[in-house]
């Protein structure tokens, strides 16, 4: 009798899944297994430079599919694959994430608990700089406990140079 494993861990989980969304230049941003009544649902994050259109995110999710069903990563027992972009919700935690949303809005939590919200200009591997209130400053990313995109319903012209139209149909779901 052969005994199936079942690696939904989230680090093999994630382990299995990066090799196949990188064939897309794609990042995983998140891969996650929860209950959904009788069966499982995997949600699988992805995100690249200059966004990912619902094409993309339709060509990873096949690939993904395909991989699954072929190594039995899932194990036994039936499970739904959600694979989406993060959307502007999620909280910007690796360099990526900032460089990404430059031009964006963003509530930034310091270490010390002192909140600072200014307008990305710009990111490196280590820092962020923000236009506050018309005054650059830079942000240490050593020094951020929390920062999220703020939602801009009237956003100012001339700040969507870096977006495409793809990107705000993906965030907005």
């Amino acid at each position: 009798m052969s005994r199936k494993t079942d690696h939904t861990d989230p680090t093999s989980l994630e382990n299995f899944l990066r090799p196949i969304v990188e064939q897309f230049g794609c990042d995983l941003e998140a891969a996650d297994v929860s209950p959904a009544g009788k069966r499982r649902l995997l949600r699988v994050l992805v995100d690249r430079d200059g966004g990912i259109s619902l094409d993309d995110v339709a060509e990873v999710t096949r690939a993904i599919s395909k991989a699954l069903d072929a190594d039995d990563v899932m194990g036994d027992g039936a499970y739904t694959l959600e694979v989406s972009s993060p959307g502007v919700d999620r909280p910007l935690t690796l360099p990526r994430h900032w460089r990404r949303n430059v031009t964006r809005l963003v509530a930034v939590t310091l270490a010390g608990g002192h909140k600072v919200t200014g307008r990305i200009k710009s990111a490196t591997d280590d820092t962020a700089e923000l236009d506050v209130r018309g005054q650059t400053r830079t942000i240490a990313f050593a020094d951020v406990e929390k920062a999220k995109v703020q939602i801009e319903f009237n956003r100012p012209a001339g700040t969507d140079d870096n977006e495409s139209a793809a990107d705000g149909a993906v965030e907005e779901n």
